[in-house]
């Protein structure tokens, strides 16, 4: 099992910024790549941005340029600057770790990141 626990959310006007954290435990081994998804209401579950071990980052559309995701192996931790935040940016966002030989994905509770002025 892999727990995930985000952190850093919370409301930010327009053209500002957020960073979001993600520490990891457990079955760590396992991991192939983590990231971030993100869920407005009413609407789908979307990716926003995934790193894999060792490998190059990839974003939506939407965030390329305004987004950053990193990952500290040593802590277990992922994070995601959110810079330029707009209003569509508002939602739930969610830590997401996959595994590639297990078939497995672990989601964290999610933290609300809210822009409004």
């Amino acid at each position: 099992q892999v727990q995930l626990v985000e952190s850093g959310g919370g409301l930010v006007q327009p053209g500002g910024s957020l960073r979001l954290s993600c520490a990891a435990s457990g079955s760590m081994f396992m991991i192939d790549k983590m990231g971030w998804y993100r869920q407005a209401p009413g609407k789908e579950r979307d990716m926003v941005a995934t790193i894999a071990s060792g490998g190059s980052p990839n974003y939506a559309d939407s965030v390329k340029g305004r987004f950053t995701i990193s990952r500290d192996n040593t802590k277990n931790t992922v994070y995601l600057q959110m810079n330029s935040l707009k209003y569509e940016d508002t939602a739930v966002y969610y830590c997401y770790a996959f595994s590639r030989t297990y078939s497995r994905v672990f989601w964290g509770q999610g933290t609300q990141v809210a822009v409004s002025s």
